[in-house]
C-alpha cells in the first residue's frame, strides 16, 4: 500500500474513532498542525499508543493558529503546534499548560531550478528573501497564521521589508496546509517557505528545489501542550496526561527518530524531548 494511501486511512481511523459510548478516560481529541498528520507521524504515534493503552485517539488538523483558536473551547484534551509566540500566548492567557518540546524539523526556502533572484546557496533567509523582493520575483505565502506564516513573517521582520507589491502573493487556499501550497508554488515557479518533510514527501512530484537551507532561523520546533483542565473540566486530562508522558519517552522519540529514513533516505523529524536529550544529547 502506496504511504499516502496508508496516511489517510490511519487519519480516517482516528478521525472517526470516538463513537459517543466512549467513556473520557478512554478517549484523546488532539488538535494538531497540519504537518505531522499529512506527513504520517502523528498517525503513526498515536496508532502506537492506542494498541499499548487502549485508548482511542481522535485528531482534527488546521494550521498552529486556527488549531490554538479551536483549543479555546475546551473541546480537545491536547494540541500540537509549532509557532512559539502563539503558544506561549496561548498558555499565558490560561488555556493551556505542561508545554513540551517532542520533535524538531526545518524550514528550507523552496524555489525554481533556474533561481532567477539568485539565491541558491545563500546563508542567511533574512537575506534570501531580501533578494526575492529587490528582484521583484513571485513569492507565495499561505497568509493563514500557521507555524510556517508564523516563521515566513519573522523572517522578513529580520530582513527589514514588509512584503507587498504585485510579486508577493498570499495563497488563497493557504489554510489546506504545506501540501497543497507546496504544489501550488511548483504550478507558479515560484518561491516560498517550507518545511523539509513536506518538500521530501513531494520532491518527486515537483521540480521547485531547496536554494537555501540550515540557517538557523528557520529551525521548526514541534511541541505540544495539554488543554488547561482546570478552566475546562470537561477536558480527558488523564488521557492528555498520559499521552504526553509516552510521547516525550524513549518509545516514541525512537519512533520518530527512524521515520521516514527507509523511504527518503533521511528522517523526516528529529527527537526533542528532555528526557531524550538528556540521554543521547541533541
Amino acid at each position: 500500500m502506496k504511504q499516502s494511501r496508508l496516511i489517510g486511512l490511519l487519519c480516517l481511523l482516528f478521525l472517526f474513532a470516538l463513537p459517543l459510548s466512549v467513556r473520557a478516560e478512554d478517549s484523546l481529541r488532539i488538535s494538531s498542525t497540519i504537518g505531522p498528520v499529512d506527513a504520517g507521524i502523528l498517525p503513526l504515534l498515536a496508532t502506537t499508543f492506542t494498541q499499548e493503552t487502549g485508548i482511542a485517539v481522535a485528531m482534527e488538523k488546521a494550521g498552529t493558529g486556527a488549531t490554538l483558536k479551536k483549543a479555546e473551547s475546551g473541546t480537545f484534551d491536547l494540541v500540537m503546534v509549532h509557532a512559539r509566540k502563539l503558544e506561549d500566548a496561548f498558555v499565558a492567557a490560561g488555556f493551556g499548560i505542561d508545554r513540551r518540546d517532542v520533535m524538531y524539523n526545518d524550514f528550507v526556502i523552496l524555489g525554481p531550478e533556474n533561481d532567477p533572484a539568485g539565491i541558491r546557496g545563500m546563508k542567511s533567509a533574512a537575506q534570501s528573501f531580501a533578494a526575492i523582493a529587490k528582484a521583484g520575483k513571485p513569492f507565495i505565502s499561505r497568509g493563514d497564521n500557521s507555524g510556517t506564516h508564523v516563521k515566513e513573517m519573522e523572517i522578513w521582520q529580520a530582513s527589514g521589508i514588509t512584503p507587498s507589491g504585485p510579486w508577493y502573493e498570499v495563497y488563497a487556499d493557504g489554510a489546506k496546509g504545506n501540501k497543497a501550497t507546496t504544489l501550488y508554488v511548483n504550478e507558479r515557479q515560484a518561491y516560498t517557505l517550507m518545511d523539509r518533510a513536506t518538500w521530501l514527501t513531494l520532491k518527486d512530484k515537483v521540480s521547485i528545489t531547496p536554494l537555501v537551507e540550515n540557517d538557523p532561523i528557520m529551525l521548526n520546533l514541534i511541541a505540544i501542550i495539554r488543554v488547561n483542565p482546570e478552566r475546562f473540566p470537561g477536558v480527558h486530562k488523564d488521557a492528555a496526561l498520559k499521552f504526553a508522558d509516552w510521547l516525550v519517552g524513549d518509545e516514541a522519540q525512537t519512533l520518530i527518530r527512524d521515520f521516514g529514513k527507509e523511504k527518503f533516505g533521511q528522517p523526516l523529524f528529529f527527537p526533542n524531548s528532555d528526557s531524550w536529550k538528556a540521554k543521547h544529547g541533541n
